[in-house]
């Protein structure tokens, strides 16, 4: 594969390579590619977490909600007597 960078991507990565931050290119890049799996993965978590925030606040809007002693008491049941 070869890849073509715009002058400043290349300014910037030999300015990192000159400082030390990287032994090669491949290094710079394996760690960027790492990085970009990881945002893609917080987006996705991201997405899924605000849809889950809109159905429990739709959930409370028709009045579905628990009161919280009530919560916290089954989240002490589960932490204190999980099931075998």
């Amino acid at each position: 594969m070869q890849i073509t960078l715009k002058p400043e991507y290349e300014t910037f990565i030999q300015a990192q390579l000159d400082n030390g931050h990287y032994q090669s290119a491949d290094d710079l890049f394996a760690q960027a590619l790492e990085l970009l799996k990881q945002q893609i993965t917080y987006e996705e978590w991201l997405t899924e977490t605000r849809q889950k925030i809109t159905v429990g606040v739709e959930a409370l809007a028709r009045g579905e909600g628990v009161e919280g002693d009530v919560v916290i008491a089954q989240l002490r049941d589960r932490l204190y007597n999980p099931q075998q």
